[in-house]
């Protein structure tokens, strides 16, 4: 089976890592639980592009 050219350019080859703190770690691992969240990369994904997405909607250039 041949994979649509879409899927194909979404693939994720680029990994990052990030620390946290126990604090910090505490915190995520209490709010999966009561949100019932399975997927923390999907979760951290989502929270960071919109994130991103909201700041350059901010920022985004004005005529006046």
């Amino acid at each position: 089976m041949v994979k649509k050219n879409s899927e194909q350019k979404l693939k994720r080859l680029h990994k990052h890592t990030v620390s946290f703190n126990d604090r910090e770690f505490r915190v995520i691992g209490q709010f999966v639980a009561k949100y019932k969240i399975t997927n923390r990369a999907k979760f951290f994904r989502e929270a960071i592009i919109a994130t991103i997405l909201r700041k350059t909607e901010e920022d985004h250039p004005t005529l006046f």
